[in-house]
């Protein structure tokens, strides 16, 4: 099931949220470009290394913001910019360009906190735009709880597409990364080593962050 575009028109035009897609598909542009120890050094620099935040908070500060606009491959940036796409741009029109922007990098930076919580001392790199589309898919989850979503539905060779609540759409990416976010905790404690993956942890904390301010400015 992905998710192709909502049925709600907006009134303005969503710059900030095209603008949004247009920089994280340059910066991966660029990633793609990188020898494999450049794009390590570049994640060092730009991406959250819990262990760094956390011994050195005012010097790595600036990568909860900066890590926003990275990602490990080509179906992590395609995933998270269908959904910005999908759902960014009613969010832009509800909270007009700059507050969206504001709103969008404060959902993605607290997210970044939020998977940083879970593992203070990680060396692995905490990257990608999902904490931040997480909080709009929380907003809009609030804001237009009755909205339909034109999504394509895979059914073994047969590809259709569909019309279906933002409701279920949302809720099963919520559940989906709240079971994994559980199943990542356990699989730490068992194993007592790092481990890679998907940041669940900033999918839920920037998920509820957006879903708590829009729950706050109804109406």
């Amino acid at each position: 099931m992905f998710p192709l575009y909502d049925e709600n028109p907006t009134r303005i035009t969503p710059y900030f949220t095209y603008g949004l897609i247009g920089m994280n598909i340059l910066v991966f542009f660029h990633e793609i470009s990188l020898s494999n120890l450049q794009l390590e050094q570049f994640f060092q620099l730009y991406a959250v290394i819990p262990q760094e935040l956390t011994i050195n908070w005012s010097g790595e500060w600036t990568t909860l913001f900066t890590s926003q606009f990275l990602h490990g491959g080509w179906w992590h940036l395609i995933s998270n910019m269908v959904y910005l796409w999908v759902f960014g741009n009613n969010i832009e029109d509800r909270l007009g360009h700059f507050k969206y922007l504001l709103f969008y990098l404060t959902c993605g930076a607290i997210a970044a906190l939020c998977q940083w919580f879970i593992g203070m001392y990680s060396t692995i790199p905490s990257l990608g735009a999902s904490g931040a589309i997480s909080g709009v898919l929380g907003a809009y989850l609030i804001w237009f709880p009755h909205a339909r979503i034109t999504t394509l539905v895979f059914l073994g060779f047969f590809i259709t597409t569909i019309n279906i609540p933002a409701l279920v759409v949302i809720g099963i990416f919520f559940i989906q990364n709240l079971i994994a976010g559980f199943a990542s905790l356990q699989a730490a404690a068992k194993m007592s080593v790092e481990t890679g993956g998907v940041a669940y942890w900033a999918h839920l904390g920037g998920f509820v962050v957006g879903s708590i301010f829009a729950l706050g400015n109804r109406e």
